[in-house]
């Protein structure tokens, strides 16, 4: 089971190089499925190696002048402070047992498998969609500010309480909001889920007893899969391989919706 769960590592960095997105979204379920860390705490760990891989890749786009450090600096303002908030104050507090509904409890872990299988459907319907977005000729930031402020703290809820990077939700706001080139966006997104993911970590520390060791392994597993995979996009039809990345994700998320539901 080991040896599949630093396969399964592996693939987290492999899609990100493939597909530029969705390898965060395995991070979790390759920590508490496979690896057996408990779902608090693989959120933690996902903040760190989507956090470090990321930031790789942004590094990579940014030598390419494929960054836009200004929206990075402007969206990422609200997201960050929320996924610090978040990671720093409401996580620790949280109560172990939730609710109950009749006889049924409502566990901490159920309930963050349980949303993060959602946000798993979510990610796989953007994908299997897979249409072209339209990129916009408007001018950045025109009417905006406000509207882009909502979507990092909505962006920054949904790191800092499950670990996920949320790059399918990044990257069509930046195109069609901010009129940014799709390229642009990639690397822009990169860049704002590092720095989300990281943030949020710091914000973890203290309230987790972190095995750095295995946190440090597992990251380098990742990056090593992340410049393969940037490796192999390049020989690659990466549009086919996103929609069936898209499936695996569906079955994968319907599969922990219905084992945290059925358990």
């Amino acid at each position: 089971m080991e040896i599949i769960a630093y396969f399964a590592s592996a693939l987290i960095g492999i899609s990100l190089g493939l597909i530029g997105g969705g390898g965060s979204i395995l991070t979790v379920p390759v920590m508490v499925y496979l690896f057996g860390v408990n779902p608090l705490l693989a959120t933690s760990y996902s903040l760190f190696i989507v956090g470090t891989t990321s930031l790789v890749g942004a590094y990579q786009n940014f030598r390419n002048n494929l960054v836009s450090i200004r929206t990075a600096l402007l969206f990422g303002l609200s997201s960050i402070i929320t996924v610090f908030v978040i990671r720093k104050f409401l996580v620790p507090i949280l109560p172990t047992q939730l609710f109950s509904i009749g006889g049924f409890q409502v566990t901490l872990n159920m309930m963050t498998m349980v949303l993060f299988a959602l946000l798993m459907l979510v990610a796989s319907f953007s994908m299997i969609k897979d249409k072209a977005i339209i990129e916009t000729k408007s001018p950045a930031y025109s009417g905006h500010t406000l509207r882009l402020l909502i979507y990092g703290v909505g962006i920054g809820f949904a790191t800092g309480l499950l670990g996920a990077g949320g790059g399918f939700l990044l990257i069509p706001t930046l195109v069609i909001l901010l009129g940014l080139p799709m390229k642009e966006a990639v690397g822009t997104s990169l860049m704002i889920i590092a720095m989300n993911s990281l943030v949020g970590f710091t914000g973890d520390l203290g309230h987790f007893q972190i095995d750095w060791l295995f946190l440090f392994k597992v990251t380098g597993i990742a990056l090593a899969g992340l410049f393969f995979g940037i490796f192999l996009s390049k020989k690659v039809d990466g549009s086919k391989l996103k929609r069936g990345f898209g499936w695996f994700v569906l079955i994968m998320g319907g599969f922990i919706l219905i084992k945290e539901l059925l358990h």
